[in-house]
C-alpha cells in the first residue's frame, strides 16, 4: 500500500492508496510534525499495514523537513515529495512554478486524470483556492480567497459584539439574530463569490462546459446549492498523490 500525506497549514490528511483507489484514513495536527507526535501515529499505522512507498505534498516548509525523514524511515527510503520537478500528468504554464502550493498541483493531476481538460478545482481549506487546468492539459494558475472559517473567525476576533459561529446551512435570507445574520452572509455570500468566479473562469477558458470539482472541508456544504459545481471529491488531493506515486513506479 502507498502512504499518502497532504500537509496543510492546520491539518495533515493521511490516506492509503493502491493501483485502483484512495482510502482516506484520518487527520493529524500539522504541528505534530515538529513535536514528533505524527511520527508516532504513522509508526502505529505502519505496524498494521504493509507500506511499499509514500508520497506527500506540503504547504508548510518546516513540516516538510520533518515529514521527509519520517516517511523515508517508514517505507525504507521510497518516499516522494510532489514538487514541480516530480509532477507527472500535467504540464505547468506558470512564471514561477516553485511558488505553486504542492496541494494545488496534486489537485490538478487528479482533476485532469478523472474529469478531462479544461477543468477547475475549488479547494475549501484554510483558504479557498481555484486551480485551473487548460484545454492543453497544463496548470495555468488560479485564484486564492479567504477561507469560510477564516472569514467568520476574523469577524469574531476583530469586533466586540460578533460571536464565533458554527458553519452550517442557514435558514432563510433574513437573519433574526446576530449569529443567523453572520451565517447567511458567510454561506450564501460565499456561494455568490464562488459562482461569480466560476462563471468568469468559464468565459476566460472559452468553455461551453467546464467540470468544476470541489474538495476540502466545506466543499459539500457550499456545493449543495451551487449547480456550477459538478462534483464533490473529498479525497481529491490524496488521489493526485496516488497518481503521482504510481507514475514514479512506487
Amino acid at each position: 500500500m502507498l502512504l499518502l500525506v497532504d500537509i496543510g497549514n492546520t491539518h495533515t490528511h493521511v490516506g492509503l492508496g493502491d493501483r485502483r483507489k484512495v482510502r482516506p484514513l484520518f487527520d493529524l495536527p500539522t504541528s505534530g510534525w515538529e513535536t514528533g507526535a505524527n511520527r508516532r501515529e504513522l509508526q502505529d499505522l505502519a505496524g498494521r499495514t504493509e507500506l511499499t512507498g509514500a508520497c506527500f505534498c506540503s504547504v508548510v516548509p518546516k513540516a516538510s523537513v520533518c515529514a521527509i525523514g519520517v516517511l523515508r524511515d517508514l517505507v525504507g527510503g521510497a518516499a516522494l515529495q510532489l514538487t514541480p520537478d516530480t509532477l507527472r500528468g500535467v504540464a505547468i504554464k506558470y512564471p514561477r512554478p516553485e511558488t505553486i502550493g504542492q496541494d494545488r498541483l496534486a489537485n490538478a493531476v487528479a482533476v485532469s486524470h478523472h474529469f478531462g481538460k479544461p477543468a477547475v478545482v475549488v479547494d475549501f481549506g484554510t483558504a479557498v483556492t481555484f486551480d485551473v487546468v487548460d484545454r492543453s492539459g497544463a496548470y495555468v494558475g488560479g485564484i486564492i480567497a479567504p477561507g469560510l472559517a477564516a472569514m467568520t473567525d476574523y469577524l469574531h476576533e476583530k469586533t466586540a459584539l460578533l460571536p464565533k459561529i458554527e458553519i452550517t446551512e442557514p435558514r432563510g435570507i433574513i437573519g433574526k439574530n446576530t449569529a443567523q445574520a453572520m451565517l447567511i452572509g458567510a454561506v450564501r455570500g460565499y456561494r455568490g463569490l464562488v459562482r461569480s468566479l466560476i462563471l468568469e473562469l468559464k468565459a476566460e477558458l472559452k468553455a461551453k462546459t467546464l467540470p468544476v470539482v470541489a474538495t476540502g472541508g466545506y466543499a459539500a456544504l457550499i456545493a449543495r446549492r451551487l449547480p456550477e459545481i459538478t462534483a464533490v471529491r473529498p479525497g481529491l488531493t490524496l488521489e493526485g498523490l496516488r497518481l503521482t506515486a504510481i507514475a514514479h513506479g512506487l
